[in-house]
């Protein structure tokens, strides 16, 4: 018998319409859809700011790591001297 018989959930759903009437159960459903939709909404907008953000620590990760300078050394004929 737990809190998943039916008889709980017809005596949960009598009050919840007695405490806050149909008018306002109808509202509440239109309420947490633009809630959700509204949310939706921000999470993609961070999402379009996130490649920018990436592209600066990637240029911040190149500068930290080594590099290799490519050339060729070359011989100096001339001495040099110390005085």
């Amino acid at each position: 018998m737990g809190i998943f018989d039916w008889k709980h959930w017809l005596i949960i759903l009598v009050v919840v319409v007695l405490v806050f009437g149909t008018k306002r159960l109808k509202t509440l459903g239109a309420d947490v859809g633009e809630a959700i939709k509204g949310f939706r909404k921000a999470v993609n907008t961070e999402e379009g700011d996130k490649p920018a953000e990436q592209q600066q620590a990637q240029s911040a990760d190149t500068l930290n790591k080594p590099q290799t300078i490519e050339g060729q050394a070359q011989k100096v004929d001339t001495p040099v001297r110390k005085d």
